[in-house]
């Protein structure tokens, strides 16, 4: 039974990607689709790599952390390979943890803006 394979317009909807994203991680050779002429396809592979990329974008982490990620995940890991993702992943929490705490500042900071504006228009309405 054949493994069902996406081209890359199917790939950029599923994803929500642009096509020159997936040519560039293909460029940087996080991704190697099929080529059938001037076509990719993209099979289970490709698709389970790429949706790893997005959510190691997500959390953060760079396009080379991302491809060491990679190879931990094909090879299984051994120990050293697990332990550097390990504090990959201790490092990046970290940096999360920072960049909420300052975002909450922000936002109590940006609320108390807020606060003191609308007194402001409120004054002004009553007076």
């Amino acid at each position: 039974m054949d493994e069902p394979r996406l081209s890359l317009k199917e790939m950029c909807a599923r994803f929500e990607v642009t096509p020159r994203t997936l040519r560039y991680y293909e460029y940087i050779e996080l991704l190697s689709p099929e080529r059938e002429g001037r076509s990719r396809f993209y099979g289970p592979r490709e698709i389970a790599r790429l949706t790893l990329i997005l959510r190691g974008r997500r959390f953060g982490f760079s396009l080379e952390e991302i491809r060491q990620w990679l190879l931990v995940y094909r090879q299984r890991g051994t120990r050293p390979q697990l332990e550097q993702w390990l504090q990959l992943a201790d490092r990046q929490l970290a940096v999360l943890q920072q960049q909420r705490i300052e975002l909450d500042i922000t936002i109590q900071d940006l609320k108390a803006l807020r606060g003191t504006a609308a007194d402001e228009l409120r004054k002004l309405d009553e007076g």
